[in-house]
């Protein structure tokens, strides 16, 4: 544990456990308070004791003292740093060490401290607006929204349902360009300079719900050659992959460019916990930019990939925004097993026809589902595809339209809360919305920057570090 608490409450408590229970004697020396990491949202304990011993605290809001909370626990030693979650500002709390020394515990008396004020640029962001919450299903009004801020200083935010911010994590001179919630209830992100394109970043950053760092590795460490983009994600086995930028000099003296001229395309990179290459694949290996019509136009960003995933077989989804096409890639030979789009190798039916699109993921029930810009039409939405890759053809399982005035051509997201219900971010609006598959919109949440896209995090995966 990282002890960077910050000293926050002028108050060192001495000889804390004096008349201890269990006749467990003056164990606690000293008992410092202050912020875990600077963040307001985490007070971080710090805890000397005359013997080694575990030592956590149990803490609870004096507005509801019958819902206690436990700390982070140390094991060993006599320095302890505990870390207390589910902090709300401005808000009294009060706590109560407990050690535990070869099964015998000791309970100390109750100490109070006060929580502070979130700074001025993370008050006001977020507002929510629902007018009939009885029509919100218990999983929704219960989890939570990931998003992230990509412009220095970066910002991970955590919010409820209800638009309070429960969690953040900043990152001084740089933006978050990126940020997926894993199965390793961490927050994995791409982190970029402010004079790197939009989605674009030399850096991956891993933290737990902690705020401490797990992976953090920067371009030029190892394998990390590449620029990287758009996703970054984990595979089964926890390494890490991500879409990366390559380009190539080619002649396109005979379209109208120069005889040296740049194309830059996309590929799909797989690290190690250390920055080592496990596997790459270019986009340029299998396909000839001299075959797209629009080369000349999108040389400098030709196939614009912005979404990475993996299929239920573990082969990977990749979209590109500027050929309007999905393509499943094999994960260990790097073929193309089929492209679902204008031009792609799956037919479609005229109502399955999308128009760039992003968030391309399988849904829990099985379908391809992806966020639809609607750039042919200017009107976003919501498809989800039933693939059939024998009969080399897709159909639409369903399918809706957002409210035109919430169009939203660039960024974006969409993914299934239960049966009938999606969280649509509609980024260039500022918006993010809940809505049924007739695209009524059932709850909306308005942001105060445009986030890349929003995940839903189930409550149950956040637990014990975010509880409402």
């Amino acid at each position: 544990m990282k002890r960077t608490s910050a000293k926050l409450f002028a108050i060192i408590i001495a000889l804390a456990f004096t008349g201890c229970m269990n006749g467990g004697g003056n164990i606690i020396r000293e008992i410092g308070i202050g912020l875990h990491n600077n963040n307001q949202l985490k007070i971080q304990l710090d805890v000397t004791t005359a013997t080694p011993t575990k030592v956590y605290a149990e803490y609870w809001s004096d507005s509801n003292s019958a819902k206690k909370f436990i700390s982070s626990v140390s094991t060993a030693g006599l320095q302890h740093a505990l870390v207390l979650g589910n902090i709300y500002p401005q808000t009294g709390y009060s706590f109560r060490l407990v050690t535990d020394n070869n099964g015998t515990q000791n309970v100390s008396k109750t100490y109070t401290f006060k929580s502070g004020t979130l700074p001025m640029w993370l008050q006001d962001q977020f507002k929510y607006s629902c007018t009939q919450p009885n029509l919100l299903p218990a999983v929704f009004k219960e989890g939570f929204l990931l998003m992230n801020k990509r412009e220095a200083p970066g910002l991970m935010y955590i919010v409820d349902t209800k638009g309070q911010l429960r969690w953040y994590h900043m990152v001084d001179g740089t933006g978050v360009k990126v940020a997926h919630f894993t199965n390793d209830a961490s927050v994995i992100s791409i982190l970029g300079k402010s004079d790197e394109p939009t989605s674009y970043g030399s850096e991956i950053l891993e933290i737990n719900l902690l705020g401490d760092t797990l992976l953090h590795l920067k371009k030029g460490q190892g394998d990390f050659r590449y620029t990287i983009h758009h996703e970054i994600i984990k595979n089964h086995a926890g390494n890490v992959v991500t879409i990366y930028e390559e380009s190539r000099i080619m002649d396109l003296s005979h379209i109208g460019g120069g005889k040296k001229d740049t194309v830059k395309g996309d590929g799909i990179q797989v690290f190690d916990s250390k920055g080592k290459q496990l596997w790459k694949w270019s986009v340029f290996d299998v396909s000839d930019p001299l075959a797209d019509p629009a080369l000349l136009k999108n040389k400098g960003d030709w196939t614009h990939a912005n979404s990475l995933s993996f299929d239920i077989d573990s082969n990977y989804l990749i979209s590109f925004y500027n050929l309007a096409q999905v393509w499943k890639v094999d994960a260990h030979t790097g073929k193309i097993v089929w492209k679902l789009g204008k031009g792609g190798t799956m037919a479609l039916p005229a109502a399955g026809v999308f128009s760039q699109s992003h968030a391309v993921h399988i849904n829990p029930y099985g379908s391809l589902m992806l966020f639809d810009n609607g750039v042919d039409k200017k009107q976003s939405g919501v498809f989800a595809f039933n693939m059939q890759p024998g009969a080399r053809a897709a159909t639409v399982d369903w399918h809706f339209n957002l409210p035109a005035e919430i169009y939203n051509d660039r960024m974006g997201s969409a993914y299934m809360i239960n049966d009938s219900l999606v969280l649509c971010c509609c980024s260039k609006k500022h918006i993010t919305v809940l809505a049924n598959k007739n695209g009524t919109l059932l709850w909306t949440l308005d942001t105060a920057m445009p986030p890349y896209r929003v995940e839903f995090i189930p409550a149950a995966m956040v637990k014990p570090f975010i509880l409402n």
